[in-house]
């Protein structure tokens, strides 16, 4: 190797040897900042339902049955359950009518809010709806129903119903 070569070789590897050396000197100074994180958990509930299935009636027996409503909703968050009266003719929230398979057939049935069926469940909040608070987890809430005894004016067939749930929060 010649001696200019290894000279410009040398030469190169100080500049670059001295490029890392001084480089921090060369820094000015530094700044910094934060960043704001902020966030806002808004309430939510979401709701399912099992089917209200009564055993086999036959006109002379008081028919209990329950349904069980599945309610998630954000933790502290509170929530009121409301049941319409059902798309039965005539129905209210404290007579539900369920319509029968022959024409103009019916069969008329409660739900509660509670086992003893002494607190009719309706959609009038305050009054005869269910209220809670979410935790975060799934919450299960029972209806309960019930058809009367001595419907016996009841035609032999399938009688059905549908009852909107609603939750409110």
């Amino acid at each position: 190797m010649s001696s200019k070569r290894l000279f410009k070789v040398g030469a190169l590897s100080l500049l670059c040897l001295g490029a890392t050396v001084i480089s921090p000197a060369f820094a000015a100074g530094t700044a910094s900042t934060n960043i704001a994180v902020t966030a806002a958990v808004e309430s939510a509930c979401t709701i399912s339902t099992t089917a209200l299935a009564f055993p086999a009636y036959t006109g002379t027996a008081v028919v209990d049955t329950t349904a069980t409503l599945s309610l998630t909703c954000t933790n502290d968050a509170p929530y009121v359950v409301a049941l319409g009266a059902g798309t039965g003719t005539g129905a209210t929230t404290a007579l539900r009518v369920m319509t029968g398979s022959v024409a103009g057939s019916v069969l008329n049935y409660g739900l509660y809010s509670d086992a003893a069926h002494t607190t009719t469940w309706g959609n009038t909040s305050g009054t005869d709806t269910v209220a809670g608070t979410g935790n975060g987890d799934e919450q299960n809430i029972t209806v309960y129903g019930e058809i009367a005894a001595n419907q016996l004016s009841s035609v032999v067939g399938d009688y059905t119903d549908t009852v909107a749930v609603t939750v409110t929060y």
